[in-house]
């Protein structure tokens, strides 16, 4: 099977955009998105409606055969353009039927067969999943297993590996695994580890005093962490500075109060990341916009992929597609 050197791509569970970023790296054009949360809509559309105008010609939440849907679940796949890559970092449910074999109809009644049969459908020539690190072993295994079942019936090569964003030029420890089903026999391999960088490397030089932690929250931090530490185990807020090599990972409860990643300031409390840092943790470029408020902001940074993991997985995507279409020549 030939492969066109632009590869169209659909966005499912979409979140700001990461995988859009990393697919378009290569070249790849979207022709559909759907994202069910309305803030995190307003971020996509103000960052692609210029890159990928085709998704927004019919408005965003235009009723009919949108390109931009919200609820997956109430899309019909007849209506999804033709694409060649499916993306989606999909949340992670345990399916009542696992372990019975049956694939595809197993994972009926979770967002991951919206996925199923969408692919079923389409037949695209890659499917591009991400989800946590935990997922491999979720319900015992047994979700892992039906989606890779699920994918194999559906003819589909599967390769699955937990990287790190921490080996892709952002300072974050944040392990994920990232499952590639590819159509053909393609000689598909995970990218090596690239550069590394500090935690100073995404800091900002001034910051409004306003993400400094208040004394009562700051007390609260250290009461927590004390008591945790009486009770053997390590819980509790975590302190990075300049010189640290890396954060521990951000996540979607981060504007809460910040615990898992506190950053240093000399003669004064810690302080939270601002929202533009947490966009350079998960490695969104400078140019990125956020429209939202800074809650908003920081759930949709914590619940998105690490941009460099994606554009570094994409680039041997394109390879392995490149070399198996020049064989096919």
């Amino acid at each position: 099977m030939k492969y066109n050197n632009i590869m169209r791509f659909i966005d499912l569970f979409a979140g700001i955009g990461g995988f859009h970023l990393g697919i378009h790296s290569i070249g790849g054009e979207c022709v559909f998105v759907s994202e069910w949360d309305d803030k995190a809509r307003i971020t996509y559309e103000e960052n692609f409606k210029t890159l990928s105008p085709k998704v927004f010609e019919v408005g965003l939440f235009s009723k009919g055969v949108n390109l931009f849907e919200g609820d997956i679940t109430k899309v019909n796949e007849k209506n999804i353009p033709e694409f060649d890559i499916l993306c989606a970092g999909f949340p992670c449910q345990p399916f009542s039927n696992a372990g019975l074999k049956k694939g595809f109809e197993d994972s009926r009644g979770t967002l991951f067969f919206d996925i199923a049969r969408i692919v079923k459908y389409h037949k695209p020539k890659v499917v591009f999943l991400e989800n946590v690190k935990g997922f491999k072993n979720h319900d015992k295994g047994n979700t892992f297993k039906v989606v890779k079942e699920t994918l194999e019936k559906l003819g589909y090569n599967v390769y699955a590996q937990v990287l790190n964003a921490k080996d892709y030029g952002v300072p974050q420890n944040r392990e994920r695994v990232y499952i590639l089903g590819f159509l053909d026999d393609v000689n598909f391999k995970f990218p090596k580890p690239t550069k590394k960088v500090r935690v100073g490397d995404i800091l900002e030089k001034k910051v409004d005093d306003k993400y400094t932690l208040s004394d009562k929250l700051w007390a609260g931090h250290q009461r927590r962490k004390k008591e945790h530490k009486e009770k053997g185990n390590g819980f509790g807020y975590s302190m990075f500075d300049e010189n640290s090599e890396y954060t521990s990972t951000i996540s979607a409860r981060y504007y809460k109060d910040g615990s898992e990643i506190l950053i240093k300031q000399k003669n004064k409390n810690p302080r939270k990341l601002t929202p533009r840092e947490a966009a350079r943790l998960q490695g969104y470029p400078e140019t990125f916009k956020i429209p939202v408020s800074d809650t908003s902001a920081y759930k949709q940074f914590g619940n998105s992929v690490a941009v460099p993991v994606i554009i570094a997985l994409a680039k041997e995507i394109k390879k392995a597609l490149d070399s198996f279409n020049k064989k096919s020549l």
